[in-house]
């Protein structure tokens, strides 16, 4: 047995915060790394490259928080809905609802005596809890917090969308590709093995996973901003 002073570490406390600052730090370093050279390899002043790059990681990081705010705002509402119902239906049929918390936790195991006395227990002390985490399987710790995962998407958006721009500060125009999309896929390869090591997954197959889909981001701007770049 492991005592007080060596606890368990599990992944799945962290899984939603990790999942917004990875998302929004992948995306700003795709996303404007891709916008840069897309433009770059259109043959445009190194003035251009870097407006355009100012312009891809605040309306990038704008976007980020709107997207994630309005996603986990329906978990939110979502949750709120499936708890009214609930407590709707503990007051209109309290005896239905034991049999079925204690039918639950039959069903992991307890036997049928033992899980009516924990469910009337659990019940005794806050009904709406013990329905919401054994029934609906609602907790603090996955519980949606909109504006918590907008401001964190915003900001490891912009952190991500920072380090191509600054490629485009440091380096000339000749050579703001091969900077830019050199520095990205490094850090790309890094954030995806970090991630991958928080979730206790493999850290080679999550940095090539994001590695690759950088690459392929891009590749493909590089391509649209060859081929149009004479036309316009």
């Amino acid at each position: 047995m492991r005592s007080r002073h060596h606890p368990e570490g599990h992944a799945g406390g962290r899984i939603g915060l990790l999942r917004a600052a990875v998302l929004g730090a992948n995306d700003g370093i795709v996303s404007t790394a891709s916008l840069i050279v897309g433009v770059a390899a259109a043959s445009t002043t190194r003035d251009a490259v870097v407006i355009a790059a100012v312009a891809g990681m605040v309306s990038g990081a704008i976007s980020m928080a709107a997207g994630e705010y309005v996603s986990v705002s329906s978990q939110s509402d979502a949750e709120r809905a499936d708890l009214e119902r609930e407590r709707l239906e503990l007051e209109t049929d309290i005896e239905s609802e034991r049999k079925e918390l204690a039918l639950i936790y039959v069903r992991r195991g307890l036997q049928p005596e033992l899980a009516r006395q924990v469910a009337e227990q659990l019940m005794e002390n806050d009904a709406l809890r013990a329905h919401a985490r054994d029934e609906l399987g609602h907790s603090e710790a996955s519980a949606a917090k909109p504006v918590h995962a907008a401001v964190i998407s915003a900001l490891t958006f912009a952190s991500g969308a920072a380090l191509p721009l600054a490629g485009v500060l440091v380096s000339t125009r000749q050579t703001v590709i091969a900077v830019v999309a050199a520095s990205s896929l490094l850090a790309l390869a890094c954030t995806g093995a970090l991630a991958a090591r928080v979730g206790g997954a493999s850290m080679l197959k999550g940095s090539a996973r994001v590695t690759f889909w950088g690459m392929l981001g891009m590749g493909a701007t590089a391509a649209v901003g060859s081929l149009f770049g004479g036309v316009f």
